[in-house]
């Protein structure tokens, strides 16, 4: 799958490869609170198209933008930016 260039890339952690050809990705953000001035975290879990099946769980990925792939899919997978069990090769049982 031919990815365009354009678009917001994120990067977060796979917290579930159990469906075919898609992950979850956790992404967490800070910012500070408007009133409070404390450093807030948000986390959002976001569906992202893995084509290959090459992600688990625990690593760490980056996914950009793209067009609507399914009902919930409109991110697809970059690259997987650090392995967390590098003796496998990715792909799912």
């Amino acid at each position: 799958m031919k990815l365009a260039s354009k678009g917001k890339t994120m990067t977060g952690t796979v917290v579930s490869d159990k469906m075919n050809k898609t992950i979850v990705v956790l992404v967490e953000r800070k910012f500070a609170h408007k009133t409070f001035k404390k450093v807030v975290k948000r986390t959002k879990r976001y569906k992202c198209h893995d084509e290959e099946n090459k992600s688990a769980v625990g690593d760490i990925v980056t996914m950009r933008e793209t067009r609507p792939i399914s009902k919930d899919k409109r991110w697809s997978l970059v690259t997987i930016d650090k392995r967390i069990n590098p003796d496998l090769d990715g792909t799912q049982e």
